[in-house]
């Protein structure tokens, strides 16, 4: 997942924190800021606070259950099922931060350190991680995913205040928009990157089932569609290998 074999050594510690906000900064910023300005303003609309939308961003991170949030609270869900809904929304970071982890993990470094970081695990912070830490030095992956993933969430909550500044200023439809750039953009970053037959057959098996999914129970297709087109690109992949 690396960058064809070529090695990222920043100097050190610091440097690779340093050079993690620096990869931040840039159309990632710009692709999370503008989702999340969308959804200040959506917060905004239906009458919460904006310490209700910095708590969500700061806490919760993680888009999509922020909108389901907000969205079953406008039409009076009750806590039960806002907190169920947001859980299964959520549950896609526990795969992430589980095939993250490895990646980088280095010898010395305390395990709370990597509880600590698991937290701000989000798309746009795993995909680059995923791509950049395999050629860098162990002991530079931990300061180099925190430095990322902490600047993007910094971002994320500027945003959010400045979406929740400019609410009824731009159309809804402009609002809605902006809170879809971010899975576009995670699904351009991610085509791009089909380098091995497992990932791109993992997208043809998803993009085969997940409409299907949705159709049949939309609010576990998401969690489905990953398990089944995962499952079925690693066999597959497998099978290949041992034929080979």
């Amino acid at each position: 997942m690396g960058d064809g074999g070529s090695s990222r050594d920043y100097g050190g510690r610091r440097q690779a924190a340093w050079a993690g906000a620096r990869r931040a900064v840039g159309v990632p910023a710009l692709v999370l800021g503008a989702s999340f300005i969308g959804f200040g303003a959506l917060v905004q609309q239906v009458g919460l606070s904006l310490w209700h939308a910095l708590f969500s961003t700061a806490t919760g991170w993680a888009l999509p259950g922020q909108v389901a949030l907000v969205e079953l609270y406008s039409v009076g869900a009750s806590l039960a099922v806002i907190a169920a809904a947001v859980a299964l929304t959520n549950a896609r970071l526990l795969p992430m931060a589980v095939t993250l982890m490895p990646v980088i993990r280095a010898p010395g470094i305390p395990r709370w350190q990597y509880y600590l970081v698991a937290n701000w695990v989000a798309v746009t912070a795993w995909v680059a991680a995923m791509r950049d830490c395999p050629a860098m030095p162990a002991e530079q992956l931990l300061p180099y995913f925190a430095g990322m993933s902490c600047t993007l969430w910094a971002v994320t909550l500027v945003t959010t205040a400045i979406g929740f500044a400019l609410a009824g200023r731009v159309p809804a439809i402009v609002t809605l928009g902006l809170v879809f750039i971010n899975p576009i953009y995670f699904m351009l970053v991610v085509a791009a990157d089909v380098r091995t037959r497992t990932r791109v057959l993992a997208a043809l098996f998803g993009a085969a089932c997940g409409p299907a999914l949705y159709l049949l129970t939309p609010g576990w297709s998401l969690l489905l569609t990953g398990l089944i087109a995962g499952s079925l690109a690693f066999v597959t992949g497998r099978a290949r290998i041992w034929q080979d």
